[in-house]
């Protein structure tokens, strides 16, 4: 069991924002003039990747080591509570299937994280890029990596205190090391959860595609929320396809949909990767779809504990899928341009760009109104 410190000031003189100042203990501090130096000032040839909240490049440290500096923009919409919270989050936690934190630079208007190095990027780059990598995901492979990012999630539910939900559970956060060991990265919109609670009430953040409906229309985090968000991202491993494809037929373009018509058709095997050409254990394959459909159904009681699903993708405990109720759907709430819409009053500060077209649609917002929603309106409780 893994306890948080809270945090005080630290006593470096370099760091010079007074929000920031208050909130890093415990973690290293590199200069700027370090950072340029691993990075050969931070060189394009050293990109190896870039998002809402900056730029991430491969560096090499003092020590020798190889590092993944996150460098956020000014314009990054990771403010300060953010950057903090990513700090605060894992710098005390150490697990198999969570990024390193190697420690962080705030000299003047820098605000940078040095993580551990991954080699095989995301799976969002890999598995889910469309043919843009080289690496082959056979069914071995994917199994492992459904079951480790399993188990990071297990920890972070329910083996530290206080327990740590997520909120931003999707492919470009799953990143692979050089056996393709999964590790949960990103950890700027964590919330900790005190052990007398059973849930935050927050703004609504996350990625649309992942975003459990329940905590989009009231705001109310639970763990059930990374739970869901797990569902969605253990289809696309076994589908070897995004949650969101509008260049498919109607019918096939959101694949919780898909995955549950063939599930009440029997025929779940036909959503398995065609690229594996039959090479997987097909009860396997439709035992771990049957997981992904437990874990999004509508009502969060009924989704399985982490825990729960570790037993269960590791075969220590039946998937038991007469327990299993239709996946909470938002598909007209997520994807406006497939559904071609233009009727409902949706809030204009959520990004609303399909998973296949925005694999990195991360939006932040107050909780909507039920009003514009278009999926079942089961009441929901939030208190598991």
């Amino acid at each position: 069991m893994t306890c948080f410190p809270f945090f005080s000031k630290g006593s470096s003189s370099s760091r010079q924002d007074p929000d920031i100042d208050e909130g890093i203990q415990n973690v290293r501090i590199f200069t700027y003039k370090e950072l340029i130096k691993a990075t050969d000032d931070f060189s394009p040839a050293n990109k190896i990747g870039e998002g809402g909240f900056g730029s991430v490049y491969k560096g090499r440290l003092k020590n020798g080591k190889f590092a993944a500096i996150k460098v956020l923009s000014a314009e990054s919409r990771q403010g300060v509570k953010e950057f903090l919270t990513e700090i605060n989050t894992i710098a005390e936690i150490q697990h198999e299937n969570l990024v390193k934190l190697y420690g962080c630079c705030v000299e003047r208007n820098n605000r940078i994280l040095v993580y551990n190095y991954l080699e095989n990027n995301s799976l969002a780059q890999t598995l889910l890029g469309g043919g843009h990598s080289s690496l082959y995901f056979d069914w071995r492979t994917r199994c492992g990596i459904c079951i480790g990012v399993a188990r990071g999630l297990a920890f972070l539910h329910e083996e530290v205190r206080p327990l740590i939900v997520h909120r931003d559970i999707k492919a470009s956060n799953i990143l692979l090391d050089k056996d393709l060991t999964p590790k949960i990265s990103d950890f700027g919109l964590a919330k900790l959860i005190p052990p007398n609670m059973t849930h935050v009430s927050t703004r609504v953040a996350g990625t649309l595609g992942y975003l459990a409906p329940e905590y989009a229309i009231g705001g109310k985090l639970t763990r059930k929320a990374d739970i869901y968000s797990f569902g969605v991202l253990l289809v696309e491993i076994v589908s070897g396809r995004n949650n969101t494809n509008s260049r498919l037929p109607i019918e096939e373009q959101f694949l919780l949909e898909r995955a549950w018509q063939l599930y009440e058709r029997k025929e779940l095997v036909g959503l398995v990767d065609p690229s594996l050409n039959g090479e997987f254990d097909a009860e396997q394959a439709c035992k771990y779809l049957k997981i992904g459909l437990l874990c999004t159904q509508e009502s969060p009681k009924l989704r399985p504990s982490m825990t729960s699903v570790v037993k269960m993708l590791t075969g220590k405990m039946d998937a038991d899928d007469r327990k299993i109720t239709k996946p909470a759907l938002i598909s007209d709430f997520m994807d406006l341009k497939v559904r071609k819409n233009q009727e409902s009053n949706i809030d204009t500060t959520y990004n609303t760009s399909s998973a296949s077209e925005n694999q990195d649609s991360t939006m932040t917002s107050s909780a909507p109104s039920t009003s514009v929603t278009t999926f079942s309106t089961a009441q929901y409780d939030q208190s598991m």
